[in-house]
């Protein structure tokens, strides 16, 4: 009797776990494929939104450029996934503020923009983490965000 209801929980919980991975790869599927249906107008709601921020201060965000293979992860907690791509972006001070006579508004600054999957769609509030490559913040928040193996999202030219 023992050794059955052993073999049951063994079993269920068997059952959960394939359920609940199969259940990830249908959902990581849906979001590569929406991510990469979805690229050009992502960078630019990204570029328009970041741009709205008013940050950095003082500056006027002038040009974006997206690099080709965002990396896919997943926040540990919560299971939302978030896509962490490269940018470029150049700035040019703004007329009559504190940055306009600064030489290095000029230079051309490395970030990552952010994305995330929320009930089932990619957005972006314009969030960017300057001075880090996209594996630069996986490695910095490592405690909260993991990379999503065996996924590539397409490059938007592929």
């Amino acid at each position: 009797m023992v050794l059955a209801v052993l073999v049951t929980i063994t079993a269920v919980g068997l059952a959960v776990g394939l359920f609940r991975r199969a259940r990830l790869a249908s959902c990581l599927s849906k979001a590569v494929r929406q991510y990469s249906e979805d690229r050009k107008s992502l960078e630019q709601s990204f570029f328009q939104a970041a741009a709205a921020s008013g940050k950095p201060r003082g500056l006027k965000w002038k040009e974006c450029n997206f690099h080709e293979k965002p990396l896919l992860t997943r926040d540990r907690s919560t299971g939302t996934f978030y896509g962490l791509t490269g940018v470029t972006v150049s700035f040019e001070a703004i007329a009559g503020g504190d940055m306009e006579d600064v030489e290095e508004v000029a230079n051309l600054r490395c970030a990552t923009a952010v994305f995330v999957h929320r009930n089932g769609l990619w957005t972006t509030d314009g969030r960017v983490i300057f001075n880090l490559e996209p594996h630069e913040v996986l490695q910095r928040y490592h405690d909260n965000l993991e990379p999503v193996a065996g996924q590539d999202i397409a490059s938007r030219d592929e």
